[in-house]
């Protein structure tokens, strides 16, 4: 019998043993992944993230990230099985809730001042969303909204636009700060309602809000580019009359043509990346794009029609057999070469480390 021991959890072939540690975690339906070794690389990397000089703001908070902490939030809570968070996972969620009850205290990530016109507004649209994300997620493990929770949602809904979007950082990188991601936003946003528990999507107050929500998604989908596209088709599967049934069609149809020999996809093929530095994107296939895919497409009504599910396990397939031994899948950035190990370089690996069991932990 082989045995190990990680961080404190004792684990006997793969499986947690009882009483080994106080937060359990969930272990997969295929034994072929490690989800302890996941868990361990995404708290190492948010505990890193929140202590970093750079990640910093006010109110002893750290910016909440679409990199680290966001995913991290999502694929964190999936993988335990009881209702109480783990001590790094308590610190990011505290760190949230400063935030969201000092709202109009706390400062922007990145204001007008420090970086240029329309950041502190581009900032609080993000946070906004974020912050509604990360707690939704938290409560949908409970049952309860909380009150910290609707007040996310009061910031959320605040600064929602006309048209069904938020005001979005743009720093011409991609794919979550760009001219293109207010729709990523906006998906975000629209996973954060469908997680909210009880029937908070269908109360009067936030009913006009949350349908200007999905007009927005399905009016502008087709304009968007893939990766957009299944961010949507994520929400279409869990936020109910988000696309029509031929515009998540097409999104599954067009993700199917783009699977590698191999099983997976590449974030490249997503859309019209080039980066910044003349360098070349990366055509492999990668953990964040194929456990974005997967995620969207094995709750999709293309999974029920063989095709469709043929696709999915040879997706979920290439993500059991692509999982390095530190816990962690790769993926390489969109914008430019960087040093994988690198401080910033690892960004892309936490990501899609969270996406990829994301998409494991949903498998049927």
């Amino acid at each position: 019998m082989r045995i190990r021991k990680r961080l404190g959890v004792l684990t006997l072939m793969g499986c947690v043993l009882p009483g080994a540690a106080n937060h359990a975690v969930a272990q997969p339906r295929d034994p072929s992944w490690d989800p302890v070794a996941a868990t361990e690389y995404l708290d190492a990397r948010q505990g890193w993230w929140m202590d970093w000089p750079t990640a910093a703001r006010d109110h002893g908070t750290a910016c909440v990230s679409c990199h680290t902490t966001a995913p991290f939030a999502l694929a964190r809570t999936a993988l335990r099985q009881t209702e109480e968070p783990g001590a790094v996972e308590r610190r990011m969620l505290a760190d949230v809730e400063t935030r969201v009850t000092a709202w109009a205290e706390v400062e922007p990530f990145y204001s007008d001042e420090a970086y240029r016109a329309g950041k502190s507004l581009e900032s609080r649209g993000t946070e906004a969303v974020l912050n509604a994300l990360i707690l939704s997620n938290r409560d949908d493990k409970t049952g309860t909204l909380s009150d910290t929770t609707r007040r996310a949602f009061a910031n959320l809904w605040a600064l929602q636009l006309p048209s069904g979007e938020w005001p979005w950082l743009d720093f011409r990188l991609e794919p979550w700060e760009s001219a293109t991601a207010p729709y990523f936003g906006a998906a975000l946003a629209g996973v954060a309602v469908a997680r909210a528990p009880g029937d908070y999507t269908s109360s009067p107050s936030v009913a006009p809000q949350v349908a200007r929500l999905r007009e927005y998604l399905s009016r502008t989908a087709d304009s968007q580019h893939l990766f957009n596209r299944l961010m949507a088709l994520w929400v279409a599967t869990v936020l109910p009359d988000t696309l029509t049934a031929p515009q998540e069609q097409a999104i599954a149809e067009e993700a199917m043509l783009l699977q590698r020999p191999d099983g997976g996809w590449s974030l490249s093929s997503l859309g019209p990346f080039e980066r910044g530095d003349g360098t070349q994107v990366d055509v492999s296939s990668d953990g964040y794009a194929t456990g974005l895919v997967t995620l969207a497409l094995q709750r999709s009504a293309v999974a029920r029609h063989a095709t469709g599910a043929a696709s999915v396990e040879r997706g979920l397939t290439w993500l059991r057999r692509h999982q390095h031994p530190d816990g962690s899948w790769t993926a390489t950035s969109l914008n430019k070469e960087r040093e994988p190990d690198s401080d910033r370089g690892r960004f892309m690996r936490d990501v899609a480390t969270a996406y990829a069991v994301l998409a494991l932990t949903t498998a049927p």
